[in-house]
């Protein structure tokens, strides 16, 4: 009798504990939420303006989403998702372009997001990491040598070496890290794909 009170009381401590450990992570959500978004939010800005330094304004979201049924996406970017997709304009309201938010499922240590800003000509202003968890030393060196390689480039579509790129196509792949360096490159060319396939662009 006395080893099932005490189980009844070991298990009332126990259904205590859980139900306060419960409300006390539903309060810190709610107050971390809105700090949390604001953070990401500012981050995103500071991307878009990074990769479009010439828009005043990315406020007009288009209604994009990737190719269903399009047998280039599903053979080359299957393992990528489109995020948002923003209109770059200057202060008089002119389209310069356009800000992709693109993620990676390739990475070594996980997803890989970033935005990418593509002017109306074509021309791949470049690229701003917004998400990545590569190995030290090796995938996150993607942040220093891969993406000064993707600046004001006018290319159709990359592909990568390891023996020296020797034109603008071409992208030097991080030693040791070659995962990481084709998920970022081919999550940029599915960006251009998208450009050149649904936002009317031309590489001419």
């Amino acid at each position: 009798m006395n080893d099932m009170k005490k189980m009844i009381k070991d298990a009332a401590v126990l259904l205590v504990i859980t139900v306060m450990a419960g409300l006390i992570l539903g309060f810190v959500y709610q107050i971390t939420k809105e700090p949390i978004a604001a953070a990401k939010e500012k981050a995103a800005k500071e991307a878009y303006q990074e990769v479009f330094p010439d828009a005043s304004d990315f406020s007009t979201p288009l209604e994009l989403a990737a190719p269903e049924g399009d047998t280039t996406w599903d053979t080359n970017y299957k393992n990528v998702d489109l995020g948002s997709v923003l209109e770059a304009v200057d202060e008089g309201g002119n389209v310069l372009g356009y800000v992709l938010t693109v993620t990676s499922h390739e990475g070594y240590g996980g997803d890989i997001t970033f935005a990418m800003g593509i002017q109306k000509d074509g021309t791949l202003n470049g690229i701003s990491i917004l998400s990545i968890s590569e190995t030290a030393g090796l995938g996150m060196k993607a942040e220093s040598v891969l993406k000064p390689q993707f600046e004001n480039k006018k290319v159709a579509n990359f592909t990568y070496t390891k023996s020296g790129s020797t034109m603008d196509s071409q992208i030097d792949a991080i030693s040791g890290a070659t995962i990481t360096t084709n998920a970022v490159t081919t999550a940029v060319n599915a960006g251009l794909y998208v450009f050149q396939t649904q936002l009317g662009g031309s590489m001419q």
